[in-house]
């Protein structure tokens, strides 16, 4: 039997890790688990009413300072709670230039543990389906 971390999202049948593909690192994991903390809208997860940043929330809001921090603000609080083995190194939140009613976050964290430093990039427009959702980086280094 195959051994990993946890299944990897989307699910995905997989005959050489078992029943689904798995994430075997601890990069693709956390990569995962990041995006699964910023789409979730709050109230969406079985038992865990708090759980999720919910950035579709502001998809249709103002472009302004005030809702890129807000946005950045649940987030951190989220990471916080849920993640408390990674490390925001840097947290960007962009409104997109062709459509203002698409917001990109660009998240680079460090999971000290194992002295990984990577980057994720999740995007969501309005239609609902994240975009990008792309990590890259490793190999550690300083912050």
């Amino acid at each position: 039997m195959a051994e990993g971390l946890s299944v990897a999202l989307p699910l995905a049948i997989d005959a050489a890790d078992g029943a689904y593909t798995l994430n075997k690192d601890i990069e693709s994991m956390a990569a995962q688990n990041l995006k699964m903390v910023i789409l979730t809208n709050p109230g969406e997860r079985i038992m865990q009413p708090d759980f999720g940043a919910g950035i579709r929330r502001f998809l249709f809001e103002p472009a302004t300072a005030d809702t890129v921090e807000i946005v950045k603000d649940a987030v951190q609080k989220q990471v916080s709670r849920y993640l408390p083995y990674i490390d925001l190194v840097q947290l960007n939140v962009f409104v997109s230039e062709s459509d203002a009613a698409s917001l990109m976050v660009s998240i680079k964290y460090a999971v000290p543990s194992i002295n990984l430093v990577s980057t994720v990039n999740i995007g969501v427009g309005p239609s609902g389906i994240p975009s990008g959702g792309t990590a890259s980086g490793g190999g550690g280094g300083g912050y």
